[in-house]
């Protein structure tokens, strides 16, 4: 027996957008599109009610963003496979998108037989990206590192990684064996090496790039 046919969601404000996909997956014998949904809360709902193979989403979608669907969608089903084909490849869209649970990130340049493929991908539990995409994900990974964490010095780098674990000033002082006006001066150094303008900016930015000790 043939396997059965990939089960497709669209969610797309555009009617041409919604056709054009309606008229390109209807190409392929192993794609079934089982419904359209023209803004994030109708995704939702059907979403829940079809429970396709693929979600494929816009990010810009009046009543609900595609942002907040995908939150949604996932919250109700870990499993959901979602791949965002948008016309945005801003990082205030693209980050948030991925973290949020989306498999996939496509811009509507994209050529028809990477988007089959990028379906099938996705279908599989594979990550898939725009060349693009993939191009600022390396360098979000690649820029702390290489760049900016390598301007802090030792001290700077110690109060940092104590911020992460959650410890005021005065706390750093005490474990450094410094005055608290000197744990003050790292703080502030670090802040502006770093491009952050808060203690919750930098704590967060060591946790995500490994410094914070395991407890």
């Amino acid at each position: 027996m043939s396997e059965k046919p990939l089960r497709i969601l669209i969610a797309d404000d555009h009617a041409i957008v919604r056709e054009g996909l309606e008229a390109i997956l209807n190409t392929q014998a192993d794609f079934d599109l089982v419904g359209m949904a023209t803004n994030g809360m109708e995704a939702i709902a059907m979403a829940d009610a079809l429970q396709p193979d693929v979600i494929l989403i816009d990010l810009v979608m009046p009543q609900m963003d595609g942002l907040a669907a995908i939150q949604a969608i996932r919250a109700a089903n870990l499993e959901a496979r979602i791949l965002v084909l948008t016309s945005f490849a801003d990082d205030e869209r693209v980050f948030p998108a991925i973290k949020a649970g989306a498999m996939g990130y496509l811009l509507k340049d994209t050529l028809r037989q990477d988007l089959l493929q990028a379906i099938r991908e996705v279908a599989q539990g594979k990550i898939t990206l725009h060349p693009e995409i993939a191009r600022r994900m390396v360098r979000e990974i690649n820029q702390p590192t290489d760049r900016l964490l390598d301007s802090l010095t030792e001290r700077e780098m110690e109060t940092l990684t104590l911020i992460a674990e959650g410890l005021s000033n005065q706390d750093i002082a005490k474990i450094m064996v410094i005055h608290e006006n000197t744990v003050a001066k790292y703080v502030s150094a670090l802040l502006a090496k770093l491009g952050l303008t808060s203690r919750t900016q930098a704590a967060l930015y060591a946790i995500r790039n490994g410094l914070a000790k395991n407890k």
